[in-house]
């Protein structure tokens, strides 16, 4: 090969690489998903299962209030694992940390070890939102699909099962020993699916976890959840994503798939 034409070759290969920057629905390849929020309805589903639990234990509880108390503290007991604080810690064990702590805060008493582990595990039995099924099954049929979540991956594989949710593959934070917005989750997805991160497309309610995606490269779509926390998610929608949607089904079409 000559100047010329290895000076030709390598044009044509920056423009390609370009282009696929410029095409973001083209050169997608996956869509990994936020879960807890995104994907599931964790919220309602806490206030139905505590509420079955005080009709049959005789509580008295405000199921709301506790709902967003236990999600309240999700963040920073993650942080704690962050600054080593604690060791390497599974979601299901730091929910069942807060779930202790919440129990003697909200004064629930007269429940066996069983009820209590029982009712830790409501985190795999939540209830997907009305779109999630129908919209992941068209993606599907395009993409590779897979959570990208702060769940571990058995309790990940448990809400796959509970919700019908038809994912190709299962990515958990137990996978890079990291929670988001950790760069590393996100570099784990991309080894994982042996993909670069242009060619993957992070799918949020959250735009934390949306900026750490964009941060390495990811595409990006926003999904709205209005109903997702005790207020919804009435914050401004920030410039930049790729795409701003009301739900999956709708990013499926805008997708093509």
């Amino acid at each position: 090969m000559n100047r010329r034409e290895f000076v030709l070759q390598a044009s044509s290969v920056a423009a390609f690489g370009a282009s696929l920057h410029a095409q973001p629905a083209t050169a997608v390849k996956a869509l990994t998903f936020d879960t807890f929020g995104t994907v599931v309805d964790y919220r309602s589903s806490i206030i139905d299962e505590g509420r079955a639990l005080a009709r049959k234990k005789n509580l008295s509880v405000d199921w709301e209030k506790f709902a967003d108390a236990w999600r309240a503290d999700y963040a920073p007991s993650m942080n704690r694992v962050r600054i080593g604080e604690l060791p390497w810690t599974t979601l299901d064990r730091l929910n069942r940390i807060i779930l202790d702590r919440l129990l003697v805060q909200f004064n629930i008493t007269g429940l066996t070890e069983t009820e209590i582990e029982g009712f830790n595990r409501v985190w795999h039995r939540l209830k997907p939102w009305p779109d999630a099924v129908r919209g992941l099954t068209r993606l599907k049929k395009k993409f590779t699909i897979a959570p990208l979540s702060n769940g571990n991956v058995s309790l990940l594989t448990e809400v796959a099962k509970h919700a019908g949710l038809p994912w190709d593959l299962i990515i958990g934070a137990d996978l890079s020993h990291h929670y988001k917005p950790d760069r590393e989750v996100y570099l784990t997805a991309a080894n994982l699916l042996e993909l670069p991160p242009a060619s993957i497309m992070m799918v949020a309610a959250h735009q934390d976890d949306l900026r750490a995606a964009r941060g390495i490269g990811f595409k990006t779509a926003f999904v709205r959840r209005p109903d997702e926390g005790p207020n919804g998610e009435h914050r401004p929608i920030e410039p930049g994503w790729d795409f701003v949607v009301n739900d999956f089904n709708e990013l499926a079409s805008k997708l093509s798939a």
